[in-house]
């Protein structure tokens, strides 16, 4: 996918100059976006990842191209990448790994949904907050054996 792909129809979509409420459609999220992170852990050590996530279509899937810098607590500074597929499903949104595999659904219209993915032993619970949109976040509450941390999502139009 090349930038030249990406079409941004926030602006023409049914969300247009609303805010809250969730989302009614895929085509919300097209576009580019702020991406601001912040990984905190149990231990209260923190990571912050700033960059953008470009939600451009692939037929009629969003793929969701995520790119910036990851500074941890430590001091390390690395660039950071990660990909994402979004599929429209009646009454709600399927959110795929960039292989493919399920990771997991964000029903639509719902203005804070909450959902989880398993991946044993490890447990992921994200709730979404869509009650700013187009300002929007996903937290992120991440438990497992070797992991507990709690990770926050701001994205903003760009």
């Amino acid at each position: 996918m090349t930038l030249d792909n990406v079409q941004d129809r926030r602006s023409e979509g049914p969300n247009a100059g609303r805010r809250g409420g969730g989302l009614t459609a895929l085509a919300d999220l097209a576009g580019r976006w702020r991406l601001e992170r912040l990984i905190t852990h149990s231990d209260g050590r923190a990571d912050r990842f700033s960059g953008e996530a470009v939600f451009g279509w692939s037929g009629p899937r969003l793929i969701e191209d995520q790119s910036g810098a990851l500074e941890t607590a430590e001091g390390a500074k690395v660039t950071a990448t990660r990909r994402y597929v979004w599929t429209a499903e009646p009454g709600r949104i399927e959110v795929l790994f960039g292989d493919m595999r399920p990771f997991h659904t964000i029903p639509l219209r719902v203005a804070r949904p909450e959902t989880t993915h398993l991946c044993p032993p490890d447990r992921y619970a994200v709730t979404y907050d869509f009650t700013q949109f187009p300002d929007w976040t996903a937290t992120w509450k991440v438990e497992g054996p070797r992991k507990e941390y709690r990770m926050t999502c701001h994205y903003s139009p760009a």
